[in-house]
Protein backbone atom coordinates (compact mmCIF):
# COMPACT_ATOMS: atom_id res chain seq x y z
CA UNK A 1 0.00 0.00 0.00
CA UNK A 2 1.66 3.45 -0.67
CA UNK A 3 1.83 6.15 1.84
CA UNK A 4 1.45 10.12 1.42
CA UNK A 5 4.56 12.25 2.66
CA UNK A 6 4.21 15.57 3.56
CA UNK A 7 6.58 17.72 2.01
CA UNK A 8 7.56 20.83 4.49
CA UNK A 9 9.31 24.12 3.51
CA UNK A 10 12.49 24.28 6.04
CA UNK A 11 12.15 27.90 5.98
CA UNK A 12 8.84 28.28 7.21
CA UNK A 13 8.14 24.48 8.22
CA UNK A 14 4.41 25.04 6.40
CA UNK A 15 3.55 21.91 4.36
CA UNK A 16 4.44 22.27 0.55
CA UNK A 17 3.01 19.49 -0.95
CA UNK A 18 1.56 16.23 -0.24
CA UNK A 19 3.75 12.83 -1.89
CA UNK A 20 2.82 9.57 -2.67
CA UNK A 21 5.50 7.36 -1.94
CA UNK A 22 5.87 4.13 -4.04
CA UNK A 23 5.70 0.93 -2.41
CA UNK A 24 7.49 -2.25 -3.05
CA UNK A 25 5.16 -3.18 -6.08
CA UNK A 26 4.66 -0.02 -7.81
CA UNK A 27 8.69 0.00 -7.66
CA UNK A 28 9.15 -3.37 -9.02
CA UNK A 29 6.38 -2.26 -11.77
CA UNK A 30 8.23 0.93 -13.00
CA UNK A 31 11.66 -1.51 -13.33
CA UNK A 32 10.01 -3.57 -15.54
CA UNK A 33 8.48 -0.73 -17.24
CA UNK A 34 12.42 0.53 -17.75
CA UNK A 35 13.46 -2.81 -18.35
CA UNK A 36 10.55 -3.20 -21.42
CA UNK A 37 12.22 0.65 -22.32
CA UNK A 38 15.10 -0.02 -22.18
CA UNK A 39 14.73 -2.98 -25.70
CA UNK A 40 13.86 -0.23 -27.70
CA UNK A 41 16.17 3.22 -25.95
CA UNK A 42 19.23 1.17 -26.57
CA UNK A 43 18.24 1.23 -30.32
CA UNK A 44 17.51 4.53 -31.12
CA UNK A 45 20.16 6.05 -33.26
CA UNK A 46 22.53 7.87 -31.71
CA UNK A 47 21.82 11.38 -33.38
CA UNK A 48 17.89 10.50 -32.39
CA UNK A 49 19.11 10.02 -28.83
CA UNK A 50 21.35 13.00 -28.84
CA UNK A 51 18.50 15.86 -30.06
CA UNK A 52 15.98 14.27 -27.27
CA UNK A 53 18.44 14.83 -24.45
CA UNK A 54 18.95 18.25 -26.25
CA UNK A 55 15.88 18.86 -26.28
CA UNK A 56 15.31 18.00 -22.25
CA UNK A 57 18.13 20.50 -21.78
CA UNK A 58 16.18 23.21 -23.55
CA UNK A 59 12.90 22.00 -21.84
CA UNK A 60 14.30 22.58 -18.52
CA UNK A 61 16.12 25.59 -18.99
CA UNK A 62 13.23 27.06 -20.43
CA UNK A 63 11.36 25.83 -16.73
CA UNK A 64 14.71 27.20 -14.94
CA UNK A 65 13.09 29.71 -13.18
CA UNK A 66 9.83 27.34 -11.74
CA UNK A 67 12.67 24.86 -11.02
CA UNK A 68 14.93 27.19 -8.70
CA UNK A 69 11.54 28.62 -7.07
CA UNK A 70 10.64 24.82 -6.42
CA UNK A 71 13.85 24.13 -4.87
CA UNK A 72 13.93 27.19 -2.49
CA UNK A 73 10.76 25.97 -1.23
CA UNK A 74 11.14 22.42 -0.93
CA UNK A 75 14.72 22.59 0.15
CA UNK A 76 15.12 25.94 1.57
CA UNK A 77 18.53 27.00 -1.03
CA UNK A 78 18.88 30.29 -1.45
CA UNK A 79 17.15 31.56 -4.86
CA UNK A 80 20.55 32.05 -6.01
CA UNK A 81 21.85 28.54 -5.88
CA UNK A 82 18.98 27.10 -6.81
CA UNK A 83 19.29 29.02 -9.89
CA UNK A 84 22.38 27.76 -10.68
CA UNK A 85 21.21 24.47 -9.62
CA UNK A 86 18.49 24.03 -12.06
CA UNK A 87 21.34 25.59 -14.73
CA UNK A 88 23.46 22.53 -14.10
CA UNK A 89 21.11 19.93 -14.86
CA UNK A 90 20.73 21.72 -18.38
CA UNK A 91 24.36 22.03 -18.90
CA UNK A 92 25.26 18.39 -17.58
CA UNK A 93 22.45 16.97 -20.08
CA UNK A 94 23.69 19.34 -23.34
CA UNK A 95 27.46 18.03 -22.08
CA UNK A 96 26.17 14.39 -22.36
CA UNK A 97 23.89 14.76 -25.62
CA UNK A 98 27.09 14.86 -27.44
CA UNK A 99 27.60 11.13 -26.08
CA UNK A 100 25.68 9.32 -28.48
CA UNK A 101 27.53 10.32 -31.63
CA UNK A 102 30.70 9.43 -30.16
CA UNK A 103 30.33 6.60 -27.77
CA UNK A 104 33.77 5.26 -29.51
CA UNK A 105 34.98 1.90 -29.14
CA UNK A 106 38.62 0.63 -30.96
CA UNK A 107 40.08 -1.43 -33.62
CA UNK A 108 42.92 -3.54 -32.31
CA UNK A 109 45.32 -4.95 -34.78
CA UNK A 110 45.46 -9.13 -34.04
CA UNK A 111 46.59 -12.18 -36.21
CA UNK A 112 44.18 -13.92 -38.58
CA UNK A 113 41.60 -10.92 -38.72
CA UNK A 114 40.67 -7.58 -36.86
CA UNK A 115 39.30 -6.97 -33.08
CA UNK A 116 36.51 -4.33 -32.78
CA UNK A 117 35.63 -3.10 -28.97
CA UNK A 118 32.22 -1.43 -28.82
CA UNK A 119 30.74 0.10 -25.37
CA UNK A 120 27.33 -1.79 -24.88
CA UNK A 121 24.64 -0.02 -22.17
CA UNK A 122 24.34 -1.95 -19.14
CA UNK A 123 20.55 -1.87 -18.99
CA UNK A 124 18.48 -0.38 -15.78
CA UNK A 125 19.96 2.04 -13.82
CA UNK A 126 18.93 2.86 -10.42
CA UNK A 127 19.22 6.33 -9.28
CA UNK A 128 19.24 7.29 -5.30
CA UNK A 129 19.52 10.77 -5.05
CA UNK A 130 19.79 12.79 -1.46
CA UNK A 131 18.17 15.59 0.02
CA UNK A 132 21.16 18.23 -0.12
CA UNK A 133 21.17 18.55 -3.88
CA UNK A 134 18.56 16.69 -5.24
CA UNK A 135 18.52 18.59 -9.24
CA UNK A 136 22.23 18.33 -9.79
CA UNK A 137 22.61 15.09 -8.48
CA UNK A 138 19.93 13.75 -10.06
CA UNK A 139 21.54 15.25 -13.61
CA UNK A 140 25.03 13.47 -12.18
CA UNK A 141 23.40 10.33 -12.66
CA UNK A 142 20.86 10.35 -15.32
CA UNK A 143 22.09 12.53 -17.86
CA UNK A 144 25.03 9.88 -18.90
CA UNK A 145 23.07 7.07 -18.43
CA UNK A 146 20.82 8.21 -20.76
CA UNK A 147 23.33 9.37 -23.16
CA UNK A 148 24.94 6.21 -23.16
CA UNK A 149 21.30 4.10 -24.02
CA UNK A 150 20.52 2.53 -20.43
CA UNK A 151 16.93 3.66 -19.19
CA UNK A 152 17.17 5.11 -15.22
CA UNK A 153 14.54 4.83 -12.54
CA UNK A 154 15.70 7.13 -10.13
CA UNK A 155 14.58 7.73 -6.81
CA UNK A 156 14.54 11.48 -4.85
CA UNK A 157 14.63 11.79 -0.97
CA UNK A 158 11.52 11.68 0.81
CA UNK A 159 12.15 15.66 2.05
CA UNK A 160 12.83 16.84 -1.24
CA UNK A 161 11.19 15.38 -4.54
CA UNK A 162 9.81 17.90 -5.91
CA UNK A 163 12.19 18.79 -8.41
CA UNK A 164 13.19 15.44 -9.62
CA UNK A 165 9.44 15.03 -10.01
CA UNK A 166 9.03 18.05 -12.48
CA UNK A 167 12.50 16.91 -14.44
CA UNK A 168 10.52 13.84 -15.03
CA UNK A 169 7.78 15.60 -16.51
CA UNK A 170 10.17 18.05 -18.41
CA UNK A 171 11.21 14.66 -20.11
CA UNK A 172 8.56 13.13 -21.06
CA UNK A 173 7.34 17.03 -22.56
CA UNK A 174 10.52 16.80 -24.34
CA UNK A 175 9.89 13.65 -26.15
CA UNK A 176 11.97 10.95 -24.03
CA UNK A 177 9.45 7.91 -24.57
CA UNK A 178 7.91 5.97 -21.51
CA UNK A 179 9.40 4.14 -19.07
CA UNK A 180 13.32 6.23 -19.84
CA UNK A 181 13.51 7.79 -17.36
CA UNK A 182 11.05 7.28 -14.31
CA UNK A 183 10.91 9.43 -11.10
CA UNK A 184 9.60 7.77 -7.88
CA UNK A 185 9.22 9.03 -4.78
CA UNK A 186 9.84 6.63 -2.06
CA UNK A 187 11.62 5.24 1.33
CA UNK A 188 14.95 4.21 1.00
CA UNK A 189 14.36 0.91 3.08
CA UNK A 190 11.74 -0.06 0.33
CA UNK A 191 12.44 1.55 -3.34
CA UNK A 192 16.51 1.88 -2.62
CA UNK A 193 16.68 -1.31 -1.60
CA UNK A 194 14.56 -2.65 -4.45
CA UNK A 195 17.11 -1.28 -6.61
CA UNK A 196 19.87 -3.52 -5.03
CA UNK A 197 17.94 -6.51 -4.97
CA UNK A 198 15.91 -6.21 -8.28
CA UNK A 199 17.68 -8.40 -10.88
CA UNK A 200 16.50 -6.29 -13.80
CA UNK A 201 18.50 -3.36 -12.45
CA UNK A 202 21.97 -4.02 -13.88
CA UNK A 203 23.56 -0.63 -11.33
CA UNK A 204 23.04 1.36 -8.83
CA UNK A 205 24.44 5.00 -8.57
CA UNK A 206 24.02 6.42 -4.89
CA UNK A 207 25.14 9.68 -2.92
CA UNK A 208 24.14 9.48 0.64
CA UNK A 209 26.26 8.78 3.86
CA UNK A 210 29.02 6.51 4.07
CA UNK A 211 27.40 3.84 6.17
CA UNK A 212 24.56 3.56 4.07
CA UNK A 213 26.85 3.31 1.13
CA UNK A 214 28.62 0.52 2.66
CA UNK A 215 25.49 -1.73 2.50
CA UNK A 216 24.06 -0.81 -0.51
CA UNK A 217 27.83 -1.87 -1.92
CA UNK A 218 27.36 -5.19 -0.01
CA UNK A 219 23.92 -5.54 -0.92
CA UNK A 220 25.07 -5.81 -4.37
CA UNK A 221 27.87 -7.70 -4.42
CA UNK A 222 25.46 -10.47 -4.40
CA UNK A 223 24.89 -10.13 -7.96
CA UNK A 224 27.63 -8.76 -9.31
CA UNK A 225 25.86 -5.34 -9.40
CA UNK A 226 27.64 -2.53 -10.64
CA UNK A 227 27.63 0.82 -8.47
CA UNK A 228 28.99 4.47 -8.30
CA UNK A 229 29.06 5.67 -4.44
CA UNK A 230 29.40 9.11 -3.66
CA UNK A 231 30.05 9.36 -0.11
CA UNK A 232 30.62 11.90 3.06
CA UNK A 233 33.35 13.96 3.50
CA UNK A 234 35.53 15.72 6.29
CA UNK A 235 37.50 18.03 4.23
CA UNK A 236 40.38 20.58 4.65
CA UNK A 237 40.50 24.42 3.83
CA UNK A 238 44.39 24.91 4.03
CA UNK A 239 45.77 28.44 4.78
CA UNK A 240 49.58 28.90 4.38
CA UNK A 241 51.15 31.99 5.54
CA UNK A 242 52.12 33.35 1.94
CA UNK A 243 48.65 33.11 0.73
CA UNK A 244 46.80 36.48 0.33
CA UNK A 245 45.01 36.35 3.79
CA UNK A 246 42.77 38.79 3.16
CA UNK A 247 41.18 36.79 -0.13
CA UNK A 248 41.24 33.56 1.98
CA UNK A 249 39.65 34.70 4.86
CA UNK A 250 36.87 36.22 2.66
CA UNK A 251 35.96 33.29 0.61
CA UNK A 252 36.11 30.83 3.84
CA UNK A 253 32.77 31.32 4.80
CA UNK A 254 31.31 30.35 1.79
CA UNK A 255 33.97 26.86 1.31
CA UNK A 256 32.06 25.76 4.54
CA UNK A 257 28.49 27.56 4.82
CA UNK A 258 27.28 27.24 1.36
CA UNK A 259 23.96 25.31 1.19
CA UNK A 260 24.05 26.07 5.17
CA UNK A 261 27.29 23.46 4.91
CA UNK A 262 24.76 20.25 3.88
CA UNK A 263 27.73 19.37 1.23
CA UNK A 264 29.95 16.74 1.31
CA UNK A 265 32.31 18.99 -0.16
CA UNK A 266 32.55 21.32 2.70
CA UNK A 267 35.31 22.35 4.08
CA UNK A 268 34.61 22.12 7.46
CA UNK A 269 38.33 21.73 9.05
CA UNK A 270 40.32 24.96 8.55
CA UNK A 271 44.23 25.02 8.87
CA UNK A 272 45.70 28.24 9.31
CA UNK A 273 49.69 28.05 9.83
CA UNK A 274 50.57 29.16 13.09
CA UNK A 275 52.30 32.00 12.35
CA UNK A 276 49.28 34.12 10.92
CA UNK A 277 46.38 32.37 12.58
CA UNK A 278 46.07 35.29 14.80
CA UNK A 279 45.49 37.70 11.53
CA UNK A 280 43.60 35.06 9.76
CA UNK A 281 41.08 34.65 12.20
CA UNK A 282 40.54 38.51 12.57
CA UNK A 283 39.50 38.08 9.17
CA UNK A 284 37.77 35.57 9.03
CA UNK A 285 35.07 36.39 11.95
CA UNK A 286 34.40 39.36 10.00
CA UNK A 287 33.46 38.07 7.16
CA UNK A 288 31.44 35.11 9.08
CA UNK A 289 29.54 37.62 11.10
CA UNK A 290 28.76 39.37 7.71
CA UNK A 291 27.84 36.60 6.12
CA UNK A 292 23.76 36.68 4.99
CA UNK A 293 21.92 34.27 6.40
CA UNK A 294 17.97 34.81 5.29
CA UNK A 295 14.84 33.89 3.90
CA UNK A 296 16.28 31.98 0.42
CA UNK A 297 13.93 33.39 -1.58
CA UNK A 298 15.58 36.96 -0.78
CA UNK A 299 18.34 37.64 -3.56
CA UNK A 300 20.68 38.61 -1.03
CA UNK A 301 20.67 35.17 0.98
CA UNK A 302 23.63 33.22 1.15
CA UNK A 303 22.59 30.79 3.44
CA UNK A 304 18.94 29.29 4.38
CA UNK A 305 17.90 26.76 6.98
CA UNK A 306 18.81 23.30 7.48
CA UNK A 307 16.38 20.93 6.29
CA UNK A 308 14.38 19.51 9.07
CA UNK A 309 14.28 20.22 12.80
CA UNK A 310 16.19 16.99 13.33
CA UNK A 311 19.32 17.44 11.55
CA UNK A 312 19.07 20.83 13.08
CA UNK A 313 19.11 19.14 16.78
CA UNK A 314 21.96 17.21 15.39
CA UNK A 315 24.54 19.40 14.16
CA UNK A 316 23.49 21.50 17.87
CA UNK A 317 24.72 18.80 19.48
CA UNK A 318 28.34 18.87 18.07
CA UNK A 319 28.30 22.94 18.56
CA UNK A 320 27.05 22.45 22.35
CA UNK A 321 30.02 20.21 23.16
CA UNK A 322 32.37 22.48 21.37
CA UNK A 323 34.42 25.36 22.21
CA UNK A 324 32.85 27.96 20.10
CA UNK A 325 34.94 31.00 18.75
CA UNK A 326 32.36 32.98 17.19
CA UNK A 327 29.16 33.08 15.50
CA UNK A 328 27.28 34.47 13.15
CA UNK A 329 23.61 35.54 12.97
CA UNK A 330 20.18 33.87 12.06
CA UNK A 331 16.63 34.39 11.95
CA UNK A 332 14.37 33.49 15.24
CA UNK A 333 10.62 32.20 14.40
CA UNK A 334 9.82 29.51 12.27
CA UNK A 335 12.31 27.47 9.88
CA UNK A 336 15.20 25.36 10.80
CA UNK A 337 17.86 28.16 11.51
CA UNK A 338 21.24 27.51 12.34
CA UNK A 339 23.97 30.38 12.74
CA UNK A 340 27.17 30.39 11.11
CA UNK A 341 29.45 28.62 13.82
CA UNK A 342 33.31 27.97 14.05
CA UNK A 343 34.94 25.97 17.03
CA UNK A 344 38.23 26.18 18.16
CA UNK A 345 38.85 22.87 19.34
CA UNK A 346 42.21 22.65 20.35
CA UNK A 347 42.89 19.62 18.98
CA UNK A 348 42.71 17.47 15.92
CA UNK A 349 41.18 14.33 17.70
CA UNK A 350 37.36 15.95 18.81
CA UNK A 351 34.41 14.54 17.19
CA UNK A 352 33.43 18.09 15.63
CA UNK A 353 37.39 18.35 13.54
CA UNK A 354 37.12 14.07 12.83
CA UNK A 355 33.23 13.66 12.18
CA UNK A 356 30.80 14.96 9.08
CA UNK A 357 29.00 17.55 11.02
CA UNK A 358 26.80 18.36 7.94
CA UNK A 359 25.90 21.84 8.70
CA UNK A 360 27.36 25.50 9.12
CA UNK A 361 30.35 24.57 11.58
CA UNK A 362 33.50 24.67 11.09
CA UNK A 363 36.53 23.82 13.78
CA UNK A 364 39.81 26.42 13.10
CA UNK A 365 43.11 24.83 14.24
CA UNK A 366 46.76 25.92 13.77
CA UNK A 367 49.83 24.06 11.94
CA UNK A 368 53.15 24.44 11.92
CA UNK A 369 55.05 23.15 8.80
CA UNK A 370 53.45 22.25 5.07
CA UNK A 371 53.94 18.21 6.30
CA UNK A 372 52.31 19.19 9.46
CA UNK A 373 49.32 20.36 7.23
CA UNK A 374 49.23 17.56 5.24
CA UNK A 375 49.43 15.06 7.79
CA UNK A 376 46.17 16.44 9.41
CA UNK A 377 44.46 17.08 6.20
CA UNK A 378 44.87 13.21 5.70
CA UNK A 379 44.32 12.16 9.14
CA UNK A 380 40.84 10.95 8.49
CA UNK A 381 38.63 7.94 7.20
CA UNK A 382 37.21 10.45 4.02
CA UNK A 383 39.13 11.77 1.05
CA UNK A 384 36.57 13.94 -1.26
CA UNK A 385 37.33 17.36 -1.57
CA UNK A 386 39.09 20.22 -0.22
CA UNK A 387 41.47 23.81 -0.79
CA UNK A 388 44.94 24.94 -0.47
CA UNK A 389 45.36 28.71 -0.53
CA UNK A 390 49.30 29.46 -1.34
CA UNK A 391 51.23 31.99 -3.42
CA UNK A 392 54.00 29.61 -3.89
CA UNK A 393 53.36 27.59 -6.75
CA UNK A 394 56.07 24.87 -5.96
CA UNK A 395 53.37 24.22 -2.91
CA UNK A 396 50.86 24.05 -4.49
CA UNK A 397 52.08 21.36 -6.70
CA UNK A 398 53.61 19.40 -3.51
CA UNK A 399 50.55 19.84 -1.32
CA UNK A 400 47.46 19.05 -4.16
CA UNK A 401 49.82 15.54 -4.90
CA UNK A 402 50.21 14.62 -1.33
CA UNK A 403 46.52 15.51 -0.12
CA UNK A 404 44.52 12.33 -0.26
CA UNK A 405 41.47 13.61 -1.83
CA UNK A 406 39.42 13.15 -5.13
CA UNK A 407 39.02 16.91 -5.62
CA UNK A 408 41.02 19.54 -4.25
CA UNK A 409 40.98 23.64 -5.29
CA UNK A 410 44.16 26.05 -5.18
CA UNK A 411 43.20 29.42 -3.91
CA UNK A 412 39.82 28.67 -4.60
CA UNK A 413 36.60 26.26 -3.12
CA UNK A 414 35.11 25.73 -6.46
CA UNK A 415 34.66 20.98 -6.82
CA UNK A 416 32.12 20.61 -9.51
CA UNK A 417 32.51 21.36 -13.39
CA UNK A 418 30.35 19.01 -15.46
CA UNK A 419 33.40 18.87 -17.69
CA UNK A 420 35.63 17.05 -15.40
CA UNK A 421 35.57 13.82 -12.88
CA UNK A 422 34.04 14.26 -9.67
CA UNK A 423 34.61 11.15 -7.00
CA UNK A 424 36.21 10.70 -3.54
CA UNK A 425 39.50 8.60 -2.09
CA UNK A 426 39.30 6.07 0.85
CA UNK A 427 35.70 6.15 2.26
CA UNK A 428 34.12 8.81 0.60
CA UNK A 429 33.28 6.67 -2.24
CA UNK A 430 33.93 4.66 -5.37
CA UNK A 431 33.93 5.50 -9.28
CA UNK A 432 33.37 8.94 -10.71
CA UNK A 433 30.53 10.87 -12.21
CA UNK A 434 30.71 13.95 -14.66
CA UNK A 435 33.21 14.53 -17.33
CA UNK A 436 34.12 11.70 -19.68
CA UNK A 437 35.06 9.00 -17.03
CA UNK A 438 30.98 9.11 -16.32
CA UNK A 439 30.31 7.88 -19.67
CA UNK A 440 32.62 4.44 -18.93
CA UNK A 441 30.89 4.24 -15.68
CA UNK A 442 27.54 3.14 -17.44
CA UNK A 443 28.76 0.74 -20.45
CA UNK A 444 30.59 -2.75 -20.55
CA UNK A 445 33.14 -2.81 -23.10
CA UNK A 446 32.23 -6.15 -25.18
CA UNK A 447 35.32 -7.25 -27.72
CA UNK A 448 34.44 -8.66 -31.00
CA UNK A 449 37.01 -11.05 -32.77
CA UNK A 450 36.56 -10.93 -36.84
CA UNK A 451 38.19 -13.72 -38.73
CA UNK A 452 39.90 -12.44 -41.98
CA UNK A 453 38.73 -15.45 -44.53
CA UNK A 454 40.90 -16.36 -47.48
Amino acid sequence: MSTVYEVVNPATEEIVRQVELADEAATNAAIERAHRAYESWRDVAPADRARLLRRFADAVDADLENLAQLEVANAGHTIGNARWEAGNVRDVLEYYAAVPERLFGRQIPVDGGVTVTYQEPLGVVGVIVPWNFPMPIAGWGFAPALAAGNTVVLKPAEVTPLTAMRLGELALEAGLPEGVLTILPGKGSVVGSRFVTHPLVRKVVFTGSTEVGKRIMAGCADQVKQVTLELGGKNSNIVFADADLAEAAANAPGGVFDNSGQDCCSRSRLLVQASVYEEFMAEFEKAVTAFRVADPADESAQMGPLITAAHRESVARYVDAGEVAFRGRAPEGPGFWFPPTVLTPGSTSTPDFTEEIFGPVVSAVPFETEEDAIRIANDTEYGLSGSIWTNDLDRALRVSRAVQAGNLSVNSHSSVRYSTPFGGFKQSGLGRELGPDAVEAFTETKTVFYATRR
